[in-house]
């Protein structure tokens, strides 16, 4: 099993990648000619649940790859690079809503240097289009005058100027990923994680070929539970009154999710920061140092707030995924469209509605939908964008 085992459904995006790995591995061997397959930033971009993070961090481990960079998935180099504990690999996940100046910055200066383990350094930036303009300028400087050995892997949505500056854009590689099948996804989740054949081609189905949507779906009976609920939806909105109910529990739902998400995280976080500045202890020193740690405290607090807002939106995003899945089906049953239904529990819920509804209706439901997800990534307030929503939904 190589390291792009689990990217899948994107034969072409591998062959890409596993010529510029081999092409990497010769460039360390000192062969100057094999530049052309490989260069120093890239790009990857598909829609969620495409595996633009698996495409990168396999890539940057089968540039650690010790045999030849074929990315052989069992050397000492392919093992530290998956498990995430390489020296030479630098991810930037973000936690908030952006990834600010101080942090990216921070990330260029540490590029600079040489990798030390004689291979190449790689910064992977997942949700790159998370850069504050600031940050981005920060990046663009090290992608135009890269160090030598140092690579760039940047996960976006898209290529469009709200995703990523053209100028960075216009210096990198790009690698497009696509949306892969149910059956591909079904397939990984018998093969990697042990899941039932039966349950795997449902929770593919109804994740819609988001492979880590799916994982959750066959293994949390909370997270089946949260979708259930969102499916009944639909059949929910019979006034004015019971639009803005449905809203409000969809939003609580989100909320609840993501403050479960992170209660345990966000306790220690800050037990862990005020042990160390000295809390509990005793005398004149401990106590002024506390007094002096509100600031830092603060910092905290501001950070785990940014935390719970991108998750909680996260988190509504993918009911909305989930919603709009219903309404689909409403729409290529009604059409006799010859496509499978995304929900398989719910289609005689839509097939009901496909009788009573026009294609028209039904379509200008799906984008009431679409129009929340853009108007909640606008930083509309959420609970304004859902109402707004569901009285659409229930119109029609």
């Amino acid at each position: 099993m190589t390291v792009f085992a689990d990217l899948v459904g994107q034969d072409d995006a591998v062959e890409t990648l596993s010529r510029a790995a081999a092409a990497a591995a010769r460039i360390v061997a000192g062969d100057t000619g094999a530049q052309g397959a490989m260069t120093h930033a890239w790009i990857f971009t598909g829609p969620p649940g495409s595996g633009r993070s698996v495409a990168a961090r396999a890539f940057a481990a089968a540039l650690q790859c010790e045999r030849d960079g074929v990315g052989c998935g069992e050397c000492h180099g392919c093992h530290t690079a998956l498990g995430g504990t390489h020296a030479d690999i630098r991810y930037v996940v973000p936690e908030g809503l952006s990834i600010g100046v101080n942090e990216m910055r921070a990330l260029v200066l540490r590029a600079g240097t040489a990798p030390s383990g004689g291979r190449w350094q790689a910064v992977v930036i997942e949700d790159a289009d998370r850069l504050t303009e600031a940050a981005g300028n920060a990046l663009l400087k090290a992608v135009e005058e890269p160090p030598p050995r140092t690579v760039f892997l940047l996960c976006t949505p898209s290529t469009h100027p709200d995703d990523i500056s053209v100028t960075i854009r216009s210096r990198c590689r790009v690698v497009p990923l696509r949306q892969p099948s149910a059956e591909a996804v079904a397939e990984v989740l018998v093969r990697r994680d042990g899941i039932a054949p039966d349950v795997a081609s449902w929770a593919a189905a109804a994740s819609q070929g988001h492979v880590g949507r799916a994982k959750r779906l066959a293994r949390d009976t909370d997270a089946r539970s949260r979708r259930e609920a969102v499916l009944t939806v639909p059949r929910r909105l019979t006034g004015v009154g019971a639009c803005f109910d449905a809203a409000s529990a969809l939003i609580e739902a989100a909320e609840a999710e993501a403050a479960a998400a992170f209660a345990e995280t966000d306790a220690a976080e800050r037990a862990a920061l005020e042990q160390a500045l000295g809390a509990g202890g005793t005398g004149r020193g401990a106590t002024g140092a506390m007094r002096g740690a509100a600031g830092q405290l603060k910092d905290l607090e501001k950070r785990q707030k940014s935390r719970f807002t991108r998750s909680q939106r996260d988190a509504l995003d993918r009911a909305l995924v989930d919603l709009a899945g219903f309404y689909r089906d409403v729409l290529i049953t009604s059409l006799r469209a010859p496509v499978e239904v995304v929900h398989t529990d719910t289609a005689a819920q839509s097939s009901a509605a496909a009788g009573k509804w026009s294609p028209e209706s039904t379509l200008r439901r799906l984008e009431a939908i679409l129009a929340c997800r853009e108007a909640i990534e606008q930083n509309v307030k959420p609970k304004i964008a859902v109402e707004a929503m569901m009285l659409n939904l229930w119109r029609g």
